[in-house]
């Protein structure tokens, strides 16, 4: 073998060897839940598709596509959910990619004397109980100058938590409705 083939093949190796170390080991692939999905291949296919989770390539042809929709945080359910449910507190820092909402603090107007400031942290995008951190800070203020500020563990966390999960959950259903189109081609359906 030539000296210029030798280089080729052991090349063409080195290349392969760092594609295949680049790869992601199987667990960490991301995919459907085989106990969610049907095992068969078109009704699998059909599933997707209804789900939005496809193209048709006939709508594509035709121009029906919608392409090019971006809709921020609005497709983030529970992000939807905490904002309206603290609409009526004012904000102080909200950034979406940092995954943090802080409001200012809020007196109801009863009682000058106090103010309440909350902090939601997202954990995570999911629909989950674990996927809010929620910190409730109370200020009892004797004068304007001499204020207390505490962080509070109680029952007003719980209610946020409960109240954005339950909207979060709402919303999501209503998106995956939304975007629920049946799905009907003769050669899948046989």
């Amino acid at each position: 073998m030539s000296n210029f083939l030798k280089t080729r093949i052991v090349t063409f190796l080195i290349i392969t060897l760092f594609i295949l170390n680049s790869c992601k080991s199987i667990e960490n692939i991301p995919g459907g839940d085989a106990r969610k999905n049907p095992p068969d291949p078109k009704a699998r296919v059909k599933k997707n598709l209804e789900e939005g989770r496809g193209f048709r390539l006939d709508n594509a042809l035709k121009g029906e596509g919608k392409g090019g929709d971006f809709v921020f945080a609005s497709a983030n359910e529970l992000w939807r959910a905490s904002l309206d449910t603290i609409d009526f507190m004012p904000l102080a820092s909200v950034n979406y990619s940092g995954g943090v909402i802080i409001t200012d603090w809020y007196s109801d107007g009863q009682n000058q004397e106090e103010s309440v400031k909350i902090s939601i942290r997202f954990l995570t995008n999911e629909v989950r109980t674990d996927a809010l951190d929620i910190k409730v800070f109370y200020k009892k203020c004797n004068q304007v100058i001499n204020c207390k500020v505490t962080q509070k563990k109680g029952p007003l966390i719980a209610e946020l938590k409960k109240e954005i999960l339950s909207k979060a959950t709402i919303y999501k259903k209503q998106n995956k409705d939304k975007n629920f189109k049946p799905y009907s081609n003769a050669a899948l359906d046989n």
